[in-house]
């Protein structure tokens, strides 16, 4: 593949986390800067303003290791999967982009709510807050959590069956709730599972 530099050799990257998809920055790179994230699986950009290149994380330790690189039907922009070993953004932000100026409606579903979810239960275990339910069941510990999953589990079948399509909604949001505290009570995490499905869709 050859990539397609502009009139001053560079070529836009957007950086987005390998595992969330969140977008982490938008950033530069020249030839030299893209081969060198080639040779050593970490992300190094071209800073226009200093004119120099930059490996991100050099100073902060917050460097991010490149899973996947991705080109644009023209060739002239990137996208570049990483594993982030820290906040991206200089303020200390996961992401530079953090502003917001029109958030997302909650009707909207969208998968990023698993990642949100998975980060308050994780919260909840080192936490343990008096009165909030996630507490209640690491309290009462494996076999609590698993009645549920299987209670939960069991409802979202009957709602299928009847073909209650508002119930089966409800239902199945209670069981991914479940099934992730049963993952955070394993010391698991969901990227576990989700890499065995990646790992099984390889081999079809």
């Amino acid at each position: 593949m050859t990539l397609t530099f502009d009139e001053k050799g560079l070529i836009p990257v957007v950086v987005q986390h390998a595992q969330t998809k969140e977008v982490l920055t938008v950033a530069y790179m020249n030839e030299t800067s893209y081969n060198k994230t080639l040779e050593t699986g970490e992300t190094w950009f071209y800073s226009r303003s200093r004119q120099e290149l930059w490996h991100k994380g050099a100073t902060s330790g917050h460097t991010q290791k490149v899973v996947a690189i991705r080109s644009d039907c023209d060739d002239d922009a990137l996208v570049v999967e990483v594993l982030p070993n820290g906040p991206a953004c200089h303020t200390g932000a996961e992401t530079c982009f953090h502003h917001v100026i029109q958030e997302k409606p909650s009707t909207i579903g969208s998968l990023d709510i698993l990642e949100k979810l998975q980060k308050i239960i994780e919260t909840r275990a080192i936490e343990m807050p008096e009165g909030a339910y996630t507490t209640y069941l690491f309290n009462e510990g494996i076999d609590k959590i698993c009645k549920k999953v299987g209670e939960e589990a069991t409802e979202s079948v009957i709602a299928a069956k009847n073909r209650d399509a508002e119930e089966l909604k409800w239902e199945v949001a209670d069981l991914l709730y479940h099934v992730l505290v049963l993952l955070r009570e394993q010391n698991m995490s969901l990227y576990d599972v989700l890499g065995v499905l990646e790992q099984r869709h390889d081999k079809h």
